[in-house]
């Protein structure tokens, strides 16, 4: 089984041919490539979304250190900050990237929409979204599903993966599926809806990705936080009447050439950028004296 269009022009005009919602095409290609009934796809939906939400929740309330020590509750030091330089709902919505993705980071459970290493995004994006504007919780589920379609055909055309297109291929994409999310949310066209899409690509495009350490934790989480902004701010632009200018298939277009041409050092291998800094090289250097000396530990419990 593959989706029924493989660009999101052929999206529009799929629709548009059938008369039917965004969410539609992609919920048919779920239940036939799941081999599920329509209940299970909107069961197994809600209950992503409920990790999704429980991993804010998490990131919140818990302790979030991770062991490298890059991560030390951020979520929660942004979310109770006393010094506010964002309207309480941006500041929320920042909080809850951060600590959705510190979960990640913390070894917890999370989502992966699209990949683990952007899990904060879009969390953050629909339980602010449904939070500010009350909307019900089957809108929420029918943004996913167009969410996932346009993370689907990114994927095709462009990667969805750190190591094949850099960070813009896994924040990009993330931020990309938030913002044509909101737009669908909030009653948007389908133009609107891609026009978002496109634009957030435009505002992600040639961001590397260079993990300190090798860890999907710094300055990935960061990222997260920004990308989930961008997500907002794309929306804001497009639900306005704000054209991209250049269609969204040509910047999913633009992003697979720039993911191509970049070096490798800046594709998920911590061979370049922050990861090179003198700083990131003391992580680097410290982490792996810690993995060292674990192993070492384990091996000595192995002998007694």
């Amino acid at each position: 089984m593959t989706i029924q269009f493989d660009s999101f022009q052929e999206w529009a005009q799929f629709c548009q041919k059938h008369n039917c919602k965004l969410y539609e095409p992609v919920l048919r290609y779920e239940i036939e490539l799941r081999n599920r009934s329509e209940e299970e796809i909107w069961a197994h939906m809600r209950k992503a979304y409920g990790v999704m939400c429980e991993a804010i929740e998490t990131g919140l309330t818990e302790d979030m250190r991770s062991r490298s020590g890059m991560i030390d509750n951020g979520g929660k030091k942004v979310y109770h900050s006393p010094i506010t330089v964002l309207s309480p709902e941006f500041q929320k919505l920042v909080a809850r990237a951060v600590a959705a993705k510190e979960v990640n980071s913390c070894m917890g459970r999370i989502v992966a929409a699209p990949t683990a290493g952007a899990s904060g995004i879009m969390p953050a994006v629909l339980y602010t979204l449904q939070e500010v504007h009350q909307l019900p919780e089957q809108v929420i589920l029918e943004s996913m599903l167009v969410a996932a379609g346009i993370a689907l055909i990114i994927e095709k055309k462009a990667g969805i993966a750190g190591a094949v297109g850099g960070c813009q291929a896994e924040t990009g994409t993330a931020a990309a599926m938030g913002a044509g999310a909101i737009v669908y949310a909030l009653g948007g066209n389908t133009e609107q809806v891609f026009n978002a899409v496109g634009i957030t690509i435009q505002c992600m495009l040639g961001l590397v990705c260079d993990p300190i350490a090798g860890l999907v934790e710094m300055p990935c989480v960061v990222r997260n936080a920004s990308a989930a902004a961008i997500a907002y701010s794309s929306a804001q632009l497009s639900i306005a009447g704000m054209s991209g200018v250049v269609p969204v298939d040509e910047c999913v277009m633009a992003m697979g050439e720039v993911g191509q041409s970049m070096e490798t050092r800046y594709k998920e291998t911590a061979q370049g950028g922050l990861a090179t800094t003198p700083t990131g090289l003391a992580i680097a250097q410290r982490v792996l004296v810690q993995d060292i000396e674990i192993l070492d530990d384990e091996e000595q419990q192995e002998n007694q």
